[in-house]
């Protein structure tokens, strides 16, 4: 996965999060703080069975949130082309 897909994903995490604190958010997925802070700022891609989790938890699909092939309109960024 190239470093733009993980920047991408990352935001789209980030503006799923909104305003609740991450350590929230972390703990009702099952995964640490500094796990969820690394995914948010694009140093790493979840496992799968996290992603599952992720998705469930912002009642979205795996392939919205970290599949979708154009920039996520979760971020306000659209495909021009």
């Amino acid at each position: 996965m190239s470093n733009l897909d993980r920047q991408l994903i990352g935001k789209a995490l980030v503006k799923l999060r909104g305003d609740s604190p991450r350590e929230k958010v972390a703990k009702a997925i099952g995964i640490s703080v500094s796990a969820l802070q690394m995914y948010e700022n694009g140093q790493r891609i979840p496992r799968d069975e996290i992603k599952v989790r992720i998705a469930e938890f912002y009642k979205k699909t795996v392939q919205d949130i970290f599949f979708n092939p154009n920039p996520h309109e979760l971020c306000g960024e659209k495909n021009t082309a």
